[in-house]
């Protein structure tokens, strides 16, 4: 598996730019200052969202990839990317989103996608099958990975999953909150949103 390219280039080059793609939103974020702004509401949508991508994420490095798992990505994905959108239709409404933010979303909205693209030319008697065609048989269940990536890198990028990632937007849900006394929406957001209805 590790002499595959197409598994080095998931495990080396998208996923770590995937992570890099987040910890910069995450800062766009801060420079906006989101918690007085949009608030702790729009964290909620981050945090969603990286539920939506992370479970995937989880579900690659440490299971079998099979028609149930590429079901599941593909599901996410379209998930993700609802959320995505309803996301940025109530952030456009009360702070500025720059070049720089759009920019970076981009790159978190096509990544999954080649990830997942990815992972179905590996297992693409499976993607067949989830479709009905092909001569494999499609398989639901969940099993453990036959060949385990390395424990040094598991390892590794969930402590860079944890740092840049969860970490970061727990803490930027939770900046949300402190900065308006516990509610989820800033009492500007809510005022502007209200005139904008008249």
């Amino acid at each position: 598996m590790l002499n595959d390219p197409v598994v080095l280039i998931l495990m080396y080059f998208i996923l770590p730019l995937w992570l890099a793609a987040g910890f910069a939103d995450w800062l766009c974020h801060r420079a906006s200052h989101i918690e007085t702004t949009s608030g702790a509401k729009e964290s909620v949508f981050h945090l969603l969202m990286l539920v939506e991508m992370g479970l995937p994420l989880l579900a690659a490095i440490f299971l079998q990839v099979n028609a149930g798992i590429i079901a599941f990505m593909i599901v996410a994905f379209f998930l993700h990317e609802i959320t995505a959108l309803w996301d940025v239709s109530y952030a456009v409404t009360v702070r500025r989103i720059s070049p720089v933010e759009q920019h970076v979303h981009s790159f978190q909205e096509m990544i999954p996608l080649m990830a997942i693209l990815l992972l179905i030319s590996r297992h693409w008697g499976q993607f067949q099958a989830l479709f009905g065609v092909g001569p494999e048989t499609p398989q639901f269940d969940l099993a453990w990975k036959e060949e385990q990536l390395p424990v040094t890198y598991v390892i590794s990028i969930m402590t860079v999953a944890l740092l840049l990632e969860v970490i970061p937007f727990v803490e930027e849900f939770f900046r949300g909150l402190r900065a308006n006394h516990g509610a989820l929406v800033p009492l500007k957001a809510r005022t502007d949103n209200d005139e904008g209805h008249r």
